[in-house]
């Protein structure tokens, strides 16, 4: 087996942060956030002076204009059209004053997607489940009614709404609702979240589904999706130079999950334990070796400590045990791996396999579990 080949997908990450609070990863990212933003202001600045269609505040007459899908009365291509760039849903035109053109924009950048929507019209929407996914749905004018579960709310200009897997929602677009749509990537921001927490998560990530505009960190978060914006309506090259776009990326994601509340905003705010040097190690020999033959005995041995107290140390640390960590590491290498392979050669055997999964049947279940989908599923994508 090739330890290369589980090693890639190690979503995991650094576990320990020695010498640092999950606290001061949060002021960090901020700090960073302040410092990128004000290195690409004037960069901005002077792009949108030279831009015949930027008004005043540095935006086009409609947002990523260059980028339109659709401009029709026809829903049924509406709804192609957006469901191809989001998910299957049904529309049900609302209110009187007939029927009215459809604007629909959509640009990518990395896992990034931004998007513009202007239904023309009063319009009921109802999505099947965001699997993969997370929308911010940003409106610019007008107001949606947004019922999440057994909760409803209005989104105006100053509150936008996150819709997120694991949940059913409807909306009421009312007539003048003009929104600026954010999708996210599920995988990417469980990673960051991962990468931020030191640990592998052990429930979905929930954001509060509403987000107030006007508070500081969503600010300095809408400034980056501002830059972002303005680079694609621009031909800037940020969206388009992939090293780039992916520490872009990292840091909408990272600031996105210090500014907006979410179930673990709490644990992120406390102080991290310092996991002693043999855990430090355990873990390394964890991540190092997830497509071998491990027990907790031999990782124990290789620290020099008892399984008791391996087991003590990650229960007190990572909130699992040894091989429930283990286990977490190998599924992330293992969807990885199948999101890069080649249905044509490879199977969804072989990766499990390579990740150290012997039981397939088992596996499967706790794959799906796990990720909403089947591993042949993630395979064919």
């Amino acid at each position: 087996m090739s330890r290369i080949g589980c090693r890639r997908g190690s979503a995991a990450g650094e576990i320990a942060l020695p010498e640092k609070t999950q606290a001061g990863t949060m002021a960090y990212v901020e700090i960073v956030t302040i410092v990128l933003m004000s290195l690409f202001r004037t960069r901005w600045k002077a792009r949108m002076a030279m831009d015949p269609r930027s008004t005043a505040d540095g935006a086009t007459a409609l947002p990523i204009a260059r980028f339109e899908q659709v401009h029709t009365i026809d829903l049924d291509e509406v709804r192609s059209a957006v469901g191809s760039a989001f998910c299957p849903h049904t529309l049900e035109p609302i209110g009187t004053g007939g029927a009215s053109p459809v604007r629909f924009h959509s640009a990518t950048a990395g896992t990034v997607g931004l998007h513009y929507l202007d239904y023309g019209t009063g319009m009921c929407i109802r999505p099947s489940d965001l699997d993969d996914f997370y929308l911010i749905q940003i409106p610019l004018s007008g107001v949606a009614e947004i019922t999440w579960g057994s909760e409803t709310f209005e989104s105006t200009p100053a509150v936008a709404s996150i819709l997120q897997p694991g949940g059913s929602v409807t909306m009421q677009w009312h007539r003048g609702n003009r929104q600026l749509i954010v999708r996210l990537d599920r995988q990417s921001m469980e990673r960051q979240l991962q990468e931020a927490l030191g640990a592998p998560l052990r429930e979905p990530l929930r954001f509060d589904p509403h987000m107030e505009l006007d508070r500081p960190g969503i600010r300095s978060w809408r400034g980056m999706l501002t830059l972002l914006r303005a680079e694609m309506e621009n031909g800037g090259s940020l969206p388009t130079e992939p090293i780039v776009m992916k520490e872009f990326e990292r840091l909408l994601l990272s600031q996105l999950i210090v500014a907006q509340p979410h179930n673990y905003t709490e644990v992120l705010q406390r102080p991290v334990p310092v996991a002693p040097r043999t855990i430090r190690r355990a873990v390394e020999i964890l991540e190092h070796h997830a497509d071998e033959l491990l027990t907790v005995e031999d990782v124990a041995s290789a620290t020099g400590i008892s399984v008791r107290a391996l087991q003590d140390g990650f229960k007190k640390y990572f909130g699992t045990t040894p091989m429930g960590y283990l286990r977490e590491v190998r599924m992330k290498a293992v969807r990885t791996w199948l999101l890069d392979a080649d249905p044509s050669t490879t199977t969804v055997s072989d990766a499990a396999t390579r990740c150290g999964f012997l039981h397939l049947g088992r596996f499967s279940v706790q794959y799906r579990e796990k990720f909403g989908e089947s591993p042949s599923e993630t395979l064919r994508r």
